[in-house]
């Protein structure tokens, strides 16, 4: 029967997989799109929202210029994605920004690339699972009263979709991400033709409201408002990177199709991005920092989502596909957060594998994804959205500075890279496309350098100055995990010449608590091993039990003489390590080995009544130089209940390795040994003392 935390498991997660099926993960164009590239698709659904309340503060007629901000975001994306589909062919490995950063400008740019990445993916997983909740808070006010509970359980429902597996989190977010394409694109389509074709006025729920300015905004402020605008909008480019991440993904040939799906992700951003822009200037749309700019508003007025009111605006007020758009776009918002749970345990399993994060991060889980990076993941992003209770605007001031780090410093080693190349390359026609590649690269590291001080300038205020301090400290991690790795790894080194040197002398101490079974196994397994000296001790904390020890210890002969540690305070540990320590003072190069009996249990709870006293005494051991510690394990019956051949069976998913039953059934000898059958499992024969020198076989 399975124990309950593994039904459990194979409830959430699945069966595991072989290692030899890795290669069915692997993702085409139409699945590799909804996969990695949802964030950036989904950010069309907030980004509007971030450039309209950020312009509101000037008032109405601020909005204007949320055209002129749209395109400017877009003249960036349209440069980022250029950019990338660069780095794709030139760095096909998966390490994206960490791996072009740490080639071409050295480890401490790479570490810092990844701090910011890191980062930058779990802010994405909080944003858009927060932003999700306010869309789906639209129409379900419920949902909007338990706003940080969805978010979560958004966040939970996410991890256990990604720990069951690439292939089936693909396959599960192609739907909906191409339904939200399909809404999204169709609304624009049908409010574009409502209004130039058929005529129709449209006019958004927020059209007739009045707008009251917080601040009377002129010159230099209207420009740094601009500016401030701006940042918010390139929210929209978060995720384009994730592409470049996510390379080793792909079928093959995986840099084309990594860089075909780079170019479909900016082609359908940027026409959703432009369309809702667009139409929300069309209809007259307005949307507001805070409530009380609202002059005289309707009782009880609630502002809408952008993508909601423009939903409302063309297909009708408790339509059934206003409530599509208002789902499709909670969705997305959801899935949307895919990209980093793709993203982030990639990195991090490339860091780990370059010792910069603990190595558990390298390592693939049952399901052949990695799955502590992606219980990391949830763990920090969980921990975000609870801190600012699934504020989007609040989460969005901490946002994009990551990852404008990495773009910026990742075409900065894509210059380098290319100049590299050019100093070897003679053939023509490859220099020229070199040049074009490197002309194409400088562009965007200029271009997303100026948009990274405009975002450090406008909101280091508002928060940025949070996310600059996490990476900080990430980069400060990891750099002090890879110096303990390096370090570890001098120690662990082995010597250029000669051989490891033998101990002089090995003294085996055997530790007692009473005569019973495993005390005469470990006895038996001691001297077995033949040391130079053998020795049982036993810790006398009461005077009765001690002389009930030793009269059964002489009444049977056991000839291995048995040493009463006395401890006036009651204390087992202490009294032990000292006499250990003893054993090899004399001589540095002596080891002590010591037995400890230890019980094998059945059940989990037997755990707490048993070996808690050895526990303790082998971690205290652990630390003492020149000692070797032995568990000699002894099955108590409650292990014939186990059934071994399933739990051999859950760890390998192959055929179980012999007869496990038997082997139990020959480990548990009905009565304790004779000192005869010790001397006989020692191999020493009980009368002359002399080795015995049969083969096993014939014993």
């Amino acid at each position: 029967m399975a124990s309950p935390t593994s039904l459990l498991k194979r409830l959430l997660v699945g069966r595991p997989f072989r290692s030899d099926r890795l290669q069915h993960t692997l993702l085409s164009k139409r699945i590799a799109l909804p996969v990695f590239a949802s964030d950036a698709l989904s950010s069309v659904a907030y980004a509007p929202d971030e450039i309209l309340l950020t312009l509101s503060i000037a008032g109405a007629s601020a909005f204007l210029f949320s055209p002129w901000v749209a395109l400017a975001v877009v003249v960036v994306m349209l440069t980022v994605v250029a950019s990338y589909r660069q780095n794709v062919h030139a760095y096909p490995s998966g390490g994206g920004d960490y791996e072009v950063a740490t080639v071409n400008l050295g480890p401490r740019f790479g570490v810092g690339v990844a701090s910011a990445l890191l980062v930058d993916y779990i802010l994405t997983v909080a944003v858009s699972t927060s932003s999700g909740v306010a869309n789906l808070g639209s129409v379900l006010p419920w949902v909007a009263e338990h706003k940080v509970g969805v978010a979560l359980t958004a966040v939970a429902l996410l991890t256990a979709a990604n720990l069951r597996g690439l292939r089936e989190s693909g396959t599960a977010f192609a739907i909906p991400t191409y339904g939200f394409m399909i809404v999204i694109l169709g609304m624009i389509v049908t409010g574009l033709i409502r209004i130039f074709v058929l005529g129709d006025h449209l006019l958004a729920p927020s059209a007739g409201l009045e707008i009251r300015a917080e601040h009377n905004v002129t010159g230099a402020a209207l420009v740094f408002l601009l500016l401030r605008t701006f940042s918010s909008g390139c929210a929209a480019l978060t995720g384009v990177e994730a592409i470049s991440n996510g390379v080793p993904a792909f079928k093959p040939p995986k840099s084309r199709n990594a860089a075909t799906t780079l170019l479909l992700l900016g082609v359908v951003a940027i026409s959703m991005l432009v369309g809702i822009v667009t139409l929300a200037r069309l209809t007259h749309l307005q949307f507001v920092e805070s409530s009380a700019q609202i002059v005289d508003g309707p009782a009880g007025y609630v502002q809408k989502t952008v993508t909601t009111q423009l939903g409302e605006t063309v297909f009708g007020s408790g339509s059934v596909l206003l409530y599509v758009v208002a789902g499709m776009t909670a969705l997305i918002l959801f899935l949307a957060a895919n990209t980093a749970f793709n993203g982030f345990p990639v990195l991090g399993s490339i860091l780990a594998q370059d010792r910069y994060l603990p190595r558990q991060l390298h390592t693939r889980g049952d399901r052949l994804a990695f799955s502590n990076g992606i219980v990391a993941l949830a763990v920090f992003a969980g921990v975000l959205i609870v801190a600012y209770q699934a504020e989007v605007t609040r989460l969005v001031n901490l946002y994009i500075v990551g990852v404008f780090v990495s773009f910026t410093l990742s075409q900065a080693g894509m210059i380098r890279h290319w100049n590299r190349l050019l100093r070897s390359e003679r053939d023509a026609g490859t220099r020229s496309r070199m040049i074009r590649s490197r002309a194409i690269n400088a562009f965007g590291m200029v271009l997303t350098g100026v948009v990274l001080v405009i975002v450090l300038i406008t909101k280091f205020a508002l928060g940025a100055w949070i996310a600059i301090v996490a990476m900080g400290i990430a980069y400060a991690l990891m750099l002090g995990i890879r110096r303990h790795y390096d370090t570890v790894a001098r120690e662990l080194a082995p010597a250029d010449e000669g051989r490891p040197v033998l101990p002089a002398r090995n003294h085996a101490i055997v530790l007692v608590s009473k005569v019973h079974q495993p005390t005469m196994r470990a006895i038996a397994y001691a001297t077995a091993t033949r040391p130079d000296t053998l020795t049982a001790v036993t810790v006398n904390v009461d005077e009765k039990d001690t002389r009930k020890l030793q009269q059964e210890w002489e009444r049977r002969g056991i000839p291995v003489p048995l040493t009463v540690v006395d401890s006036p305070y009651r204390e087992i540990t202490r009294p032990i390590l000292d006499f250990v320590a003893s054993a090899r003072r004399n001589s540095p190069r002596d080891v002590v080995t010591v037995f400890i009996p230890e019980y094998v249990v059945g059940k989990w709870w037997e755990n707490l009544l048993h070996n808690q006293s050895a526990l303790r005494l082998k971690g205290r051991l652990l630390f003492e130089p020149g000692v070797m510690v032995t568990s000699v394990p002894w099955q108590l019956e409650s292990t014939a209940t186990k059934n071994l051949d399933r739990f051999d069976a859950t760890l390998t998913r192959g055929p179980a390795r012999g007869p496990r039953g038997a082997m139990l059934g020959g480990l548990l000898a009905p009565p304790p040994p004779t000192p005869e059958q010790i001397r006989k499992q020692a191999g020493v024969d009980a009368a002359t003392g002399d080795a015995d020198d049969q083969p096993a076989s014939d014993r």
